[in-house]
């Protein structure tokens, strides 16, 4: 099963892979775990253009929105950028390494913006118990 990422997440993945002004075609969104946390393993989120032949790889495409009052800066004389289409569509590519594979695949990766916080958020159906953070999990 693959890891999969909401459209939610996604839009905020390319904003920062924009705002970073990384390669769009080349980087890919590593996810993985390691031993820690206070439930037993932590998810790891990073940008790399390194990709291993081992490595499973999942491609997400989009339809790209552009906030007006961005679109409208962008074009201005004064902002000198360069104003994003609406209806681009634009791709994340998530890769992730055999052994954490284990642990993740099926794992759904959400962002949420509300008033007690923002972040990337995990539903991992192979987790047996999660923390109150929802960034360690056990399985």
């Amino acid at each position: 099963m693959p890891v999969n990422v909401t459209e939610t997440a996604a839009r905020e993945i390319d904003s920062i892979i924009r705002q970073q002004n990384l390669d769009t075609d080349n980087v890919r969104l590593r996810v993985g775990v390691k031993g820690g946390g206070c439930s037993g393993f932590s998810y790891l989120l990073d940008l790399t253009e390194v990709q291993k032949e081992s490595d499973e790889l999942w491609q997400f495409t989009y339809t790209r929105r552009v906030d007006p009052k961005v679109a409208q800066a962008a074009g201005s004389e004064s902002a000198g950028g360069v104003a994003t289409m609406a209806g681009e569509t634009f791709t994340v590519r998530v890769i992730c390494d055999p052994k954490s594979y284990l642990y993740v695949n099926g794992t759904t990766i959400d962002f949420k913006d509300e008033i007690m916080g923002r972040g990337f958020v995990f539903s991992n159906p192979n987790a047996t118990t999660t923390c109150g953070c929802g960034s360690s999990f056990s399985a």
